[in-house]
Order: C-alpha cells, then sequence, then structure tokens
C-alpha cells in the first residue's frame, strides 16, 4: 500500500521546455522551407536540396552506429544501389521517376537483408572493413552491367526527365519538395522509433550486449530492423540524388568520401547518439565547405583537423556537450521520472 502512494506521487514525462519552444521553432522553419522555391533562386534550391539529403543520410548513420552499435563504412552501398535501381525503374520499367525514388528504397531494403546476413557474421573493425569490402563488390559488380553504362555508367534519357516536370524551374520545384519530405521523414521516423519501445531496446543494446541480452532483447532482430530500416532511407536517398544529378556512374554512385565519410564526419561532429547532433553537424559541414571550398586540399585537411580536434576535447559532439552542460533537449526520447507536484 504504502509502496502504491509513493509511486502515484510520480510521474514519467518526456517533453521539456525546451523541446516545447524547439517544436513552435521547428514549425516555422518548416513553413520558410515550404515558402523557398516561390522566392529563392536556382543555387539556393540546390544548396537546400543537398542539404536535405546529406542531413537524412546522416541521420540514418546515426542511427545505426549512434543506437544499434553498428559502425559502417559501407553506407555508399546503399546509396549507389538506390541510384541505379532509380535508373532500371524509369528506364527499363516506365516508373514515374518520382515513384521510383521510393520504390528503390524498399528494393534497397530488400537487397540489404542478404547483406545484413553477411555482415552480421563480423563484430567490431571486421563488421565495419566488411561493409566497405561489400560496397566495393557492388560497384565492381555494376561496373560490369553493360546495359547500364557499365563503367563510364549513363544519363537518364530526355523523355524520362520531362515526366517530372514540363520545364526546368517545376522539377527543380518537385525535386525540392520531395528531398525536403524525405529529410523531415527521416527525423521523424527516428524519433518515433526512439520514444517507441524499439527505442528502449536499442538503448539497452548500445550500452551493453550482454545486459539488454539477459533482459530479453532479441539483439539480432533488433539490429537487422535498424540495418534494413536505415539502408532502405539511405536507397531513397541516393534515388533522389542521381535524379537530380540525371547522370550515373559506378565511382560517383559508390563514392566512400562522399556519402560515407562526409557522413560520419558530419554525425561525430554534431554529436553521436542524438537525433540534434546530425542536424548541427550538417550545418557546421556546409558551413566549412562554403569558406574553404576554394582552398582544394587544404579543405579536406581542415576538416581531419577539427574532427580530431573534436573527438579530443569533446567526444560527444558540440550537440553532446551543449546538452549535458545546458540540458538542453530538442527531440527528447528519454523517460524522467518527476514528482507530480513538480507537474502541476
Amino acid at each position: 500500500m504504502n509502496t502504491q502512494m509513493k509511486t502515484e506521487q510520480f510521474s514519467v514525462v518526456r517533453n521539456t521546455t525546451t523541446s516545447r519552444g524547439a517544436a513552435v521553432v521547428t514549425a516555422m522553419i518548416l513553413i520558410a522551407l515550404i515558402s523557398v522555391p516561390f522566392w529563392a533562386g536556382r543555387a539556393d534550391l540546390r544548396m537546400i536540396i543537398e542539404f536535405a539529403y546529406y542531413l537524412s543520410l546522416a541521420q540514418m548513420w546515426n542511427l545505426l552506429a549512434g543506437y544499434a552499435g553498428l559502425v559502417s563504412i559501407g553506407q555508399q552501398a546503399f546509396v549507389g544501389l538506390g541510384g541505379y535501381m532509380l535508373f532500371v525503374l524509369a528506364i527499363y520499367f516506365n516508373v514515374p521517376p518520382i515513384m521510383a525514388v521510393f520504390l528503390s528504397g524498399l528494393i534497397v531494403a530488400l537487397f540489404a537483408i542478404p547483406t545484413a546476413l553477411t555482415v552480421f557474421r563480423l563484430r567490431g573493425a571486421y563488421f565495419a572493413i566488411g561493409t566497405w569490402v561489400v560496397a566495393e563488390v557492388y560497384r565492381l559488380g555494376f561496373a560490369q552491367v553493360t546495359t547500364l553504362g557499365g563503367g563510364s555508367g549513363q544519363s537518364l534519357p530526355a523523355s524520362i526527365v520531362r515526366e517530372i516536370g514540363s520545364g526546368r524551374s517545376e522539377r527543380e520545384m518537385i525535386i525540392y519538395f520531395t528531398a525536403l519530405f524525405i529529410a523531415v521523414a527521416s527525423i521523424g521516423l527516428v524519433y518515433w522509433l526512439l520514444r517507441s519501445k524499439h527505442g528502449l531496446s536499442l538503448t539497452a543494446i548500445r550500452d551493453s550486449e550482454a545486459a539488454s541480452d539477459s533482459l530479453g532483447v532479441d539483439i539480432f532482430k533488433t539490429k537487422l530492423a535498424v540495418y534494413v530500416i536505415s539502408a532502405g532511407i539511405t536507397g531513397v536517398v541516393g534515388a533522389l540524388i542521381f535524379l537530380q544529378k540525371l547522370r550515373i556512374s559506378p565511382d560517383a554512385a559508390f563514392n566512400l568520401q562522399d556519402w560515407t565519410a562526409a557522413v560520419i564526419f558530419i554525425v561525430v561532429i554534431g554529436g553521436i547518439g542524438t537525433i540534434e547532433g546530425p542536424i548541427i553537424g550538417t550545418l557546421i559541414y556546409f558551413i566549412l565547405r562554403g569558406v574553404l571550398a576554394d582552398y582544394g586540399s587544404v579543405y579536406m585537411i581542415v576538416l581531419g583537423v577539427v574532427a580530431v580536434v573534436m573527438m579530443l576535447k569533446a567526444p560527444q559532439g558540440v550537440w553532446g556537450f551543449l546538452s549535458k552542460k545546458y540540458d538542453l533537449h530538442l527531440f527528447p526520447v528519454h523517460r524522467r521520472l518527476k514528482a507530480k507536484d513538480e507537474l502541476e
């Protein structure tokens, strides 16, 4: 009886004053972003589209490494697969381009199942290397497919490009809103997943696989589900990338530096294991790239130095540091026990 009375004096809460304020600011930002195509120039649209797909890729890699403990350096495999599936569906099956973008993600998710069953046999550094090897296998494999242009690749036919929209402005607007939708959906998916019971399983696995296994968490199924979901969304992003570029080749599609190294930098700088981290990291990445892009190899050197310094001084990343110091939670996924009189 006494225990029951004590329990009734407390309540589990998630939202904070900061998160409620962030929800309002997020809504205002979304409204502003929706209005962008009606007043901004093409360069601005392309930059925001690129920002959106890097943010989506970062959220997916962060879900893998930051929560499931699957440190992959082969995510370019799914970017490339998504891009090639777009070309296959649009050219050979006459699927409308935008529909093909999302269907590509579904096909990539199916490819991810046998891929996961292969790389999950490896652990730690061997897993990371194994994912990179798989990506190289995919790259070399598509380089042999002559109907898709072989090693030199191919361009999307003009007739298919016109299916996106009647003019360039209309096409860019449609691609922009598709990119914005994918970015928002990727954040929403991760947020929903982490607030569900599956999020508790992921947190337990990240903290201690042995302890989570003893509590009844199915580690293999949980990791497999996260791997497949991450691959599917990454495939959708890959399809969008090459729909915007209108051309694909094995080297561009399965590029380690563009689609995995840059994404790892974004997550590490922003804060691994948080939803806010990839957002902050993407902003920092684009600012540094804009400032240093004219300096050639110096640009990559500075990125490397920034990453090393951050890992030494603040291994939790920019957002992790700010969150710990000021107790900030824009996307609260943790459960907090508070006395009911504090809530009233």
